[in-house]
């Protein structure tokens, strides 16, 4: 979004986390978006990203700016025990004023590349948020890069984006997982919904180990890919084994 946006607060420089138990985050930096006219600010925040299998899956969650109160004990989702996401995830839902995960699967990442199916994951989360009759004014993005919105129109001559996504104007902070509340909690019930699907594939596929490595490159996941091969859910567009394959 350009300076001149009448939702773009003055930018501040991230500060790194200290470890693994750093200052918990907290709603400050969204409630600066009220000056600018926002009331419901959407965090997001995506999981999965690097992983050999398995989907990309994007978390939503929205909060009042007008009204929200902070909630304890969230964190960025690396950050947390697996039972310390899955008591946190009821909470996270009930506290946020919509919620919503989005998937791209493995076969949909080799067709669309990484970041167009981020972006398909993260519109399928915003089209569920937008049912619930909440339509967020601004959103708050994980990282540096914009990869929510839909793709600009290159030139006249092209076609321009097809299908419904991410309208309102986006704004990415880096480390904002672990210092918005918002994308802490987006992240939260990313990771959750996604391990989830992780062990339900683990079912279809045991030898892999996806119940605790969750589709990601641990020395188990590599051996077994390296004697049995890919399975539909390996990204096979990726280097799974720096070129072995």
């Amino acid at each position: 979004m350009s300076a001149a946006s009448p939702l773009a607060p003055p930018k501040t420089a991230a500060r790194p986390a200290t470890g693994p138990r750093s200052k918990a985050p907290t709603l400050r930096h969204e409630r600066t978006f009220k000056a600018f006219g926002a009331r419901y600010l959407a965090g997001v925040d995506e999981v999965g990203r690097g992983a050999l299998a398995g989907p990309v899956s994007v978390g939503i969650a929205v909060v009042d700016l007008l009204a929200q109160k902070p909630l304890a004990g969230v964190r960025d989702s690396k950050l947390l025990s697996p039972a310390e996401r899955e008591r946190l995830e009821p909470l996270v839902r009930k506290w946020s004023v919509a919620s919503a995960v989005g998937h791209a699967s493995a076969a949909e990442i080799d067709a669309l590349g990484i970041i167009a199916a981020l972006r398909l994951a993260g519109t399928r989360a915003w089209l569920e948020v937008l049912a619930t009759g909440i339509t967020p004014d601004v959103v708050l993005l994980d990282g540096s890069h914009n990869w929510l919105s839909p793709a600009g129109q290159p030139s006249l001559f092209d076609e321009a984006p097809s299908g419904p996504g991410c309208d309102a104007p986006v704004h990415t902070r880096v480390k904002a997982d672990m210092q918005c509340l918002s994308v802490a909690a987006a992240s939260v019930i990313a990771k959750v919904e996604r391990d989830q699907q992780m062990r339900q594939l683990h079912a279809e596929f045991p030898d892999f180990g996806w119940d605790i490595n969750k589709g990601y490159a641990t020395s188990l996941h590599r051996d077994v890919l390296r004697t049995a091969g890919p399975t539909p859910y390996h990204r096979v567009s990726w280097r799974l084994l720096g070129g072995e394959l």
